[in-house]
């Protein structure tokens, strides 16, 4: 008999996962509009854009430690309301600075939340069944960023920020509601040494001397490094396909991006997570990342409804696809001692990329227009293929 995968936590850390990509989203794919729309410059508004990332490297980071000594849902829920509360203030922002700082501080409580929902709902996966389930699980994330932007750009175009400002409320609310409901009794390893000091067990004494390992899983770096460089293509899709697509005049072309990568992501993800539990995982690995810097490429090139078509599917393929997949090899070459700095690893490199992506593509937009850009993007990304291959792919594992 199989395994179930479907429980109780991974359904609350389902919809937390999904609501937290939908606040990213949403407002990731509108806020270098916003800002622009300011007469502020393509550079400033990636900028901002990517304030929320970097703050959530930060609370990463940070997290990894905090959750091994205060457990994960104790930190979820203080950087949820953090994230919440944050989420609410953007209506207040009357000026650049002062959406910089909330931008930031809204990256601190996403971060930290984002880590703890990942694990509750890694940790709970049933062994046998893990690449599958992986894929299942990470189709919250998925269908965040498929629909996110897609969301973000109805709602900017008929409320302007404000309404996803007010949406963004809204998903962080349901964010805090999913994590008070997770049980995590059973997984987190500092529930068992709390329960063993109150009954008075002997406990092995625990060093607290602070070190890279207290934060951050070495040996997960290489493999995370793959996905800093699958970011910038992902950034370049998210921050900018609005002004890309106003500045080429296919607007209604490009409205179906979104819907495209949305259908392939949530067929690719699940049969993707099958073929690495099958035939290991550079079987999935590989193809992925040539498929992003393939569809990058043909929509600088070529703008037109046809590359539009074939790099969502490939963007799905690649950033979306990858995203679950490394997060696999991650999650599973640790124990359940170590896996919030694993998580955190894989994912400060993840948020160092989408932070300072659009940063970097704004600047390369301002000198050289965004088809360079876009060039520029599906370069970064193919050098996730070598890096791959020397973290991990030549050693054919399974």
């Amino acid at each position: 008999m199989k395994e179930p995968i479907v429980t109780r936590n991974f359904v609350c850390a389902f919809v937390a996962q999904l609501c937290l990509a939908l606040v990213m989203y949403t407002l990731m794919s509108t806020m270098t509009e916003h800002v622009t729309s300011l007469g502020l410059s393509t550079t400033i508004g990636g900028l901002v854009a990517g304030a929320y990332v970097v703050g959530g490297l930060f609370s990463r980071i940070y997290s990894g430690s905090a959750m091994e000594r205060h457990g994960w849902k104790r930190v979820a829920l203080v950087f949820g309301v953090v994230h919440l509360v944050a989420s609410c203030l953007y209506v207040a922002a009357s000026n650049v600075v002062a959406l910089l700082v909330i931008r930031f501080v809204h990256g601190i409580g996403f971060g930290a939340t984002m880590n703890a929902a990942m694990l509750i709902g890694m940790s709970g996966l049933p062994k046998s069944r893990y690449g599958e389930a992986a894929g299942y699980f990470m189709m919250s994330a998925s269908l965040g960023v498929a629909v996110g932007p897609f969301l973000g750009g109805l709602i900017y175009d008929a409320f302007g920020g404000l309404g996803c400002f007010v949406a963004a409320s809204a998903f962080a609310l349901v964010i805090v509601v999913c994590v008070a409901l997770a049980d995590v009794r059973d997984l987190d390893p500092w529930y068992k040494r709390e329960t063993a000091a109150l009954e008075g067990r002997p406990q092995k004494a625990r060093a607290r001397r602070l070190s890279v390992s207290s934060f951050l899983e070495v040996g997960a770096m290489p493999v995370s490094a793959c996905i800093f460089f699958l970011c910038f293509g992902y950034a370049a899709l998210m921050s900018f396909y609005r002004l890309y697509a106003q500045d080429t005049g296919l607007t209604r072309e490009f409205s179906c991006f979104f819907v495209i990568y949305a259908v392939v992501l949530l067929v690719s993800r699940p049969m993707a997570g099958k073929l690495q539990d099958r035939l290991g995982d550079n079987a999935v690995c590989y193809p992925c990342i040539l498929a992003q810097a393939i569809g990058i490429f043909l929509i600088a090139w070529k703008p037109c409804m046809v590359t539009i078509v074939i790099c969502a599917a490939c963007g799905a393929l690649g950033y979306g696809t990858m995203n679950s997949t490394l997060n696999v090899i991650v999650n599973r070459g640790v124990g359940d001692d170590r896996r919030p700095q694993a998580v955190t690893t894989y994912w400060a490199f993840s948020d160092l990329g989408v932070g300072i992506a659009p940063g970097i593509l704004g600047a390369v937009a301002s000198a050289g227009g965004f088809h360079a850009l876009y060039y520029v993007a599906a370069l970064l990304s193919l050098l996730a293929l070598p890096v791959y291959w020397a973290a991990w792919g030549r050693t054919m594992r399974k």
